[in-house]
């Protein structure tokens, strides 16, 4: 179901971004959850802190681009970049007791090489449908990255969790 959403949106040139961008929140979700055959370890991962459960994800740019012209919705956190190592990454943050989803958040992603300070961006919401994730585009060279991720809402102190993300080449 989900490669059939993602090739009919592909093939498709009249799909509007929005729909690509629902296609590649299902590949997302996919992959999350393990519905797919690609593995949650070949850019996604899940940790608990503060009350919070984040799931992380990381795929090329290239899912997000297209044929401009016939885009009808505005580009997503303006536009897609166009270097050859640009990523998106996006998280999904839910209340680990009520396994609630959380909508409410502010949430940034500083992404370090091996030994590095990286950039830090305020990761932007993205509503699909009734579904709230929060994400941005990073330039990933090969190497091995700590993605800091920073959650901050109202009346709750920040909860910063730590990934590793492995994008070195074969």
């Amino acid at each position: 179901m989900i490669e059939r959403s993602i090739t009919i949106a592909l093939r498709n040139r009249r799909a509007s971004k929005g729909h690509l961008c629902a296609a590649a929140m299902l590949l997302f979700v996919a992959v999350v959850l393990g519905w797919s055959p690609v593995q949650a370890g070949s850019g996604g991962e899940t940790k608990s802190a503060g009350g919070l459960t984040v799931y992380l994800g990381v795929v090329a740019a290239e899912i997000f681009k297209g044929p401009e012209s016939y885009w009808v919705e505005p580009p997503m956190h303006g536009g897609s970049p166009n270097g050859p190592h640009e990523h998106h990454i996006v998280v999904a943050i839910y209340d680990t007791a009520s396994n609630t989803r959380i909508t409410d958040a502010t949430v940034t992603a500083k992404v370090s090489g091996l030994g590095l300070s990286g950039p830090e961006k305020t990761l932007e919401p993205m509503k699909t449908g009734d579904v709230t994730t929060y994400g941005a585009f990073f330039n990933l060279t090969d190497d091995l990255y700590t993605i800091r991720v920073t959650v901050r809402r109202s009346g709750a102190q920040p909860v910063v969790l730590d990934f590793n993300f492995d994008h070195r080449g074969p």
